[in-house]
């Protein structure tokens, strides 16, 4: 059950923060563009995309700490200081994503649904702050997927 545990959880990871990750990076770029397109939308409709992208897979992600937690559980490493910090930094990334990096986003849509672009000053966060965002969200992924591996301390063999 574990082996079937552990499979769905990094199933679940790969296929709901990938998508996240990837979105969430071309956002800014394309956020820029959108705010000088002043021709066809392409670029607020790539937007769209890219957010509904972020959203629903956000949404779906839940499953990798549901599943990372039965996992944890039935290998009885729950209290592990490897997999805590590993939760911690879980739980920050699920906020920079879900409290700056989604509104701002929404943010960004709105803006360029406007007729007049408004001037980079007027924003309240800027396609660099939100790439910035987006890669501290993603560095935070990537030491938790490190923690998974080397798992420090662990002696469970998995």
């Amino acid at each position: 059950m574990t082996k079937l545990l552990l499979s769905l959880h990094v199933l679940a990871a790969i296929i709901t923060v990938g998508p996240v990750a990837v979105a969430a990076s071309m956002f800014p770029a394309t956020s820029r563009r959108a705010l000088g397109d002043s021709g066809d939308g392409a670029a607020r409709t790539i937007l769209r995309t890219l957010h509904r992208i972020c959203r629903v897979y956000a949404g779906i992600g839940i499953a990798v700490p549901l599943f990372g937690f039965a996992t944890a559980s039935s290998l009885g490493v729950l209290r592990s200081p490897w997999l805590v910090v590993s939760i911690l930094l879980t739980a920050a990334a699920v906020g920079v994503l879900a409290l700056l990096i989604l509104p701002a986003q929404a943010r960004a849509l709105a803006e360029t649904a406007s007729s007049a672009a408004p001037s980079p000053t007027a924003t309240s966060l800027t396609p660099g702050r939100l790439a910035m965002l987006t890669g501290i969200f993603n560095l935070l992924w990537a030491t938790v997927t490190v923690l998974m591996i080397i798992r420090p301390g662990s002696t469970t063999g998995v």
